[in-house]
């Protein structure tokens, strides 16, 4: 049966927000706590999504760099220092995919590690979703049971369902009164130094190296084996992809970005399956960040978090459910100690724990010859 590269209907459209729980929070900090400019930071996501959608036909998400994102939060780093940031993790990933090493990582990684780095992050997800379902949990029950419902209904899918009531609470609250009303606004050129490159680099961005390997390029890959296994996207396509993206973003205002299994799991959940929801996303960040960008801040504040809550919750439940896959006992332990150990530190510890055990373990299994 042949697969279609490009749908555009509602059910594409539910998809194309299912890692909105990410991309809220660390907009809304880039935006107001690190003053980039907001019809840059749109634009430039929407285009790289549309770009994204086009050259993939599927729906790859483009996520904020998420150890880079916290720390200029936390830091609260000048707009220069966020977009030198993404220059040079832009050079690291061409590097990574010119000289072929994330394909031999790629290629020693075991699928219970992969597993594992999934499995972790669903349980992170969980975590982070609570902390928005307990700010309201009438909401966050209603819009549970919307997704368990409503999640594969072609007419009616959760994600829109949850949007569109998300916004009626705004409007009965009287929140749009925080809105401006709309006007054009342009995309910004931008410019940052060398050593700003160098000094973000040693803040953030070598730490985001490891996350962005396991999680936003071997995981992604392996995930998108797992949903499209005819569309094979290898992880030194989505190296290179990284790579062209955050060279050219931060002379154009976007913030570093990368992919991302959460992202991946969460758009196919609420119905993404071509590259279609690539492309209608990347229309809205565009419109919104051309007429609406004054507003945007304001916009993403005051949308009750409840709802991104329980949609993160669902697709955290979901990236657990890969734990299935894992039936031997010598995989089951490397997978096991790739989750307690990323839970306990970060992902990359876990990622090599988990390699480091599964490799001793096939060691002590192996054959003896006498």
């Amino acid at each position: 049966m042949k697969i279609k590269s490009f749908e555009f209907n509602l059910r594409e459209l539910a998809g194309s927000m299912g890692d909105f729980g990410t991309l809220f929070p660390l907009a809304i900090g880039y935006i107001v706590i690190c003053g980039l400019n907001p019809a840059s930071f749109l634009v430039m996501m929407g285009l790289c999504n549309i770009i994204t959608g086009l050259v993939y036909q599927l729906p790859i998400p483009i996520e904020p760099m998420k150890i880079i994102a916290i720390v200029a939060i936390a830091q609260q780093w000048t707009p220069s220092m966020v977009y030198a940031s993404g220059f040079g993790m832009g050079i690291i990933w061409i590097i990574l995919a010119i000289t072929g090493i994330i394909e031999r990582i790629a290629q020693i990684t075991p699928n219970c590690v992969i597993r594992g780095i999934q499995v972790t992050l669903g349980i992170l997800l969980m975590f982070q979703a609570y902390k928005m379902i307990s700010t309201n949990w009438i909401i966050s029950i209603v819009s549970i049971i919307i997704v368990l419902f409503f999640r594969q209904n072609r007419y009616t899918p959760a994600a829109i369902v949850l949007m569109v009531i998300g916004l009626l609470i705004m409007l009965t609250q009287g929140k749009f009164d925080l809105l401006s009303a709309p006007a054009l606004a342009m995309p910004v050129f931008t410019t940052f130094s060398i050593k700003e490159v160098w000094q973000t680099l040693l803040l953030a961005g070598f730490a985001q190296v490891p996350l962005t390997a396991t999680n936003a390029t071997i995981a992604t890959s392996s995930l998108i084996k797992k949903y499209w296994p005819e569309k094979k996207v290898s992880e030194k396509q989505l190296a290179w992809n990284q790579g062209i993206m955050n060279i050219i973003l931060p002379f154009l205002g976007g913030m570093p970005t990368c992919h991302g299994a959460g992202g991946l799991a969460g758009q196919y959940y609420f119905g993404a399956r071509t590259g279609g929801a690539n492309i209608l996303e990347g229309l809205i960040e565009i419109f919104l960040g051309l007429f609406l960008s004054a507003s945007i801040a304001s916009l993403f504040s005051v949308f009750p978090i409840a709802i991104i809550g329980a949609m993160m919750f669902m697709v955290g439940i979901e990236l657990l459910k890969f734990a299935q896959e894992v039936k031997t006992s010598k995989n089951m332990i490397p997978m096991i100690i790739t989750i307690l150990t990323a839970l306990v530190t970060n992902m990359f510890y876990g990622f090599l724990a988990g390699i480091a055990s599964y490799y001793l373990i096939s060691f002590l299994l192996r054959p003896r010859i006498n």
